[in-house]
């Protein structure tokens, strides 16, 4: 079975290139045999588009947890993902954002905690009343 890999359009990634002026891809398409850019440092100002699903066991989530790691090195980052149409939606109305970690939910008859909770964000839109 063949995986698929998309690039970001030229247009776009140049959008991003003009602002940010990156000098190091730990994602590189097509990606060398026996490359894994979660075990080695990135440049000073890396763009990332990682694999969107588990590639041989790690799928966004490390290549986040491996952006976090190089930005608290000092460095810059700049990492795509796709996100749910709401998130985006939120964002360009100008909300906040705030972990709330794992929220163990009470079922509303038992009020048992649910078992394995999903990770939730607060939006918060300020308003000015």
């Amino acid at each position: 079975m063949t995986e698929n890999h998309w690039l970001m359009p030229p247009d776009k990634f140049k959008a991003l290139d003009d602002e940010f002026h990156f000098n190091f891809d730990p994602c590189p398409y097509p990606k060398p045999d026996g490359y894994d850019s979660t075990l080695v440092d990135w440049g000073t100002r890396s763009f990332v588009n990682p694999p969107f699903h588990k590639e041989n066991g790690k799928g966004p989530t490390s290549f986040m947890r491996k952006a976090i790691e190089e930005n608290r090195k000092g460095k810059m980052v700049v990492l795509v993902a796709p996100t749910q149409s709401y998130v985006n939606l939120m964002l360009e109305a100008g909300a906040e954002l705030r972990s709330m970690g794992r929220i163990r939910w009470l079922h509303t008859e038992t009020k048992l905690p649910c078992k394995d909770p999903s990770p939730i964000t607060a939006f918060i839109l300020r308003g000015k009343v």
